[in-house]
């Protein structure tokens, strides 16, 4: 599993100016099932999502289709993580600790 951490590095109007293509984007993300969750950081100056992938590649590609990315708006920080411990809604995507 992965946590995208999205940090503007221009103005929110820039932000904005690209705002519904981004959101278009996610949408066809949680279409595919890749994205479970996202949202801005409070205070706004950035966004989180939590995404499920089939590796860190895969993952830093993707983020490089972001109409944020591709606009120069924001710079993204991706961590993966072993989901071994999950909410009951989530139990599908719990995954065992490496050996």
């Amino acid at each position: 599993m992965f946590v995208l951490e999205l940090t503007y590095t221009r103005p929110l109007e820039a932000v904005d100016a690209v705002l519904d293509e981004h959101v278009a984007w996610l949408k066809a993300q949680f279409e595919k099932g890749i994205f479970l969750a996202s949202g801005r950081k409070t205070p706004r100056d950035g966004g989180v999502i939590l995404a499920v992938g089939a590796d860190r590649a895969a993952m830093e590609a993707l983020a490089a289709t972001d109409p944020f990315s591709l606009a120069g708006v924001c710079e993204y920080r991706i961590t993966e993580f072993t989901a071994h411990t999950t909410a009951p809604a989530l139990a599908g995507y719990r995954e065992q600790p490496p050996a």
